[in-house]
């Protein structure tokens, strides 16, 4: 099965996220299909920037949104 997730980057405790497209059986930072966009919650104001074109693409295929991804999709507007 096809997941859309985070792959966390970033130095200790200044986290950095990659959304990626990955099989569910990869590790979390480990081998993916694609990268969709990324998050820094660290920085004021948080910074989200997702390619809505590729990720309506996985969507429709079938991958499925973890939830932290699918409450940043619902803030840019994707799902």
């Amino acid at each position: 099965m096809v997941k859309i997730r985070l792959k966390r980057m970033g130095a200790n405790k200044k986290p950095f996220y990659r959304i990626v497209v990955a099989d569910s059986r990869a590790p979390r930072d480990g081998r993916f299909i694609e990268e969709i966009g990324y998050y820094n919650p660290v920085s004021e104001p948080k910074v989200i920037k997702i390619d809505n074109e590729k990720a309506e693409k996985w969507l429709s295929t079938g991958a499925q949104p973890t939830e932290t991804v699918k409450t940043l999709f619902k803030k840019n507007g994707i799902i």
